[in-house]
C-alpha cells in the first residue's frame, strides 16, 4: 500500500470549475470510501481556501449521506456573513453523488464577562507507557496513518465491557493544521464497537457535530487524548459523546456522533 502523508493529500487538492477537487489515495480510505473525519476535514479545507479571512471555526455539523468515493469535489458557499459570525455550507460529492453536507460556523472573539471551563481531563498516564490501540490486522487502511495508545477503557470487540474508550492519538506524520486535527478527531472507531462479537462488522457515521473550545487547538507533542463513550447501541444505531484534550490536558473539542452499526 502506498504511503501518502496528510500534507501530500491536501497538496493534491486543486481549485476546479465547481469547487475544490481531490482524489483520495487508497491508503486514506475506509474500504472504498473516505472515512468520516477525512471527509469533514476536506469540507473545512475547502471553506478555508475559498475564504482565507474567515474568523476561527467554532462549530461544525456534518451529515454523511452517501459514500465519498472516486474523485471528490468540495463546493463551499457563504450562507451568511455578519459582523463577527460567518456560516458556510459545504457539499462534498463523489462518483455516487452527494456524500457529505456540512454546515460550518466561524466566529471572531468578543469581550465577555464569562470565563468558565468544565470538562476536566480524566486520569491518564503518558502515551508512551500505554499499549498500542491499532493492533488488529483488520484495521482500515487510513488507520495506518495514526498512532493510538489505549489509556483506559475497552478494546474493540470485547462483549460484556462498557462501550467506553480513552485513547491517545496522533498523526504518524506531523499534521499540525486544524484540517489535520479534524481528520484525527474522527479517526477512532465508535465506542459501540466494544460490544461487537469477534470478527469485523460494518459501521458507518451518519452525523457528527464538533464544537471547538479553542481558537487554535494545539499539542506540543502531537498527542491528543480522546474519550469516546456510547450512550446506547440498539436498532442498528448508536449515539456517542466524544471529548478531546491536548497534551497539557486542556479541553479543545466536544463532539456528538450518531453511527449506523451492523451487528
Amino acid at each position: 500500500m502506498q504511503d501518502t502523508t496528510f500534507d501530500a493529500l491536501l497538496a493534491a487538492m486543486v481549485h476546479g470549475e465547481h469547487g475544490f477537487t481531490v482524489e483520495v489515495p487508497a491508503d486514506w480510505l475506509q474500504g472504498r470510501t473516505a472515512y468520516g473525519g477525512l471527509s469533514a476535514a476536506l469540507c473545512f479545507e475547502a471553506a478555508q481556501r475559498q475564504s482565507p479571512d474567515l474568523p476561527p471555526l467554532r462549530s461544525a455539523q456534518f451529515a454523511f449521506v452517501g459514500p465519498a468515493s472516486g474523485i471528490l469535489t468540495a463546493t463551499p458557499a457563504i450562507l451568511r456573513q455578519g459582523k463577527s459570525t460567518t456560516f458556510v455550507g459545504v457539499d462534498l460529492s463523489g462518483e455516487a453523488g452527494l456524500a457529505v453536507r456540512g454546515l460550518l460556523c466561524f466566529g471572531a472573539n468578543r469581550n465577555s464577562a464569562l470565563d468558565h471551563w468544565g470538562l476536566p481531563a480524566p486520569e491518564a498516564v503518558d502515551p508512551e507507557t500505554c499499549p498500542p490501540f491499532f493492533s488488529s490486522p483488520e484495521r482500515p487502511g487510513f488507520a495506518h496513518h495514526f498512532d493510538g495508545r489505549l489509556a483506559a477503557g475497552a478494546r474493540p470487540r470485547t462483549p460484556g465491557a462498557d462501550p467506553d474508550m480513552l485513547v491517545w492519538m496522533r498523526h504518524r506524520d506531523p499534521a499540525p493544521s486544524l484540517t489535520g486535527f479534524i481528520a484525527l478527531a474522527d479517526a477512532l472507531p465508535p465506542a459501540a464497537i466494544v460490544l461487537f462479537p469477534a470478527g469485523m462488522r460494518p459501521i458507518s457515521t451518519m452525523t457528527w457535530t464538533i464544537d471547538l473550545l479553542s481558537d487554535a487547538p494545539a499539542s506540543l507533542s502531537g498527542w491528543w487524548l480522546i474519550h469516546n463513550v456510547a450512550q446506547n447501541a440498539a436498532s442498528g444505531c448508536s449515539a456517542q459523546d466524544m471529548t478531546i484534550w491536548n497534551d497539557r490536558r486542556e479541553p479543545v473539542a466536544a463532539m456528538r456522533q450518531t453511527v449506523a452499526v451492523f451487528a
